[in-house]
């Protein structure tokens, strides 16, 4: 009877030492958001724009005619 006992409160040592642990800790860097944004289609829209003014204006400019 005693090793039963005995055998159990050492597997029970055992399995209590198998027991996965999680850790939570802040990262030592402080997080960093990359926010470049291209503002390409923004200023074609502008020149495009510009440019349509333009042969509105004088349409025999660059020799475009409608």
């Amino acid at each position: 009877m005693n090793k039963a006992l005995y055998l159990i409160v050492l597997s029970g040592f055992v399995l209590s030492a198998c027991t996965p642990t999680v850790q939570l800790a802040a990262p030592e860097k402080p997080i960093e958001i990359n926010l470049n944004v291209k503002i390409d289609q923004e200023v074609r829209v502008k020149v495009d724009r510009d440019l349509e003014n333009l042969f509105e204006d004088d349409p025999e400019l660059f020799g475009v005619s409608e």
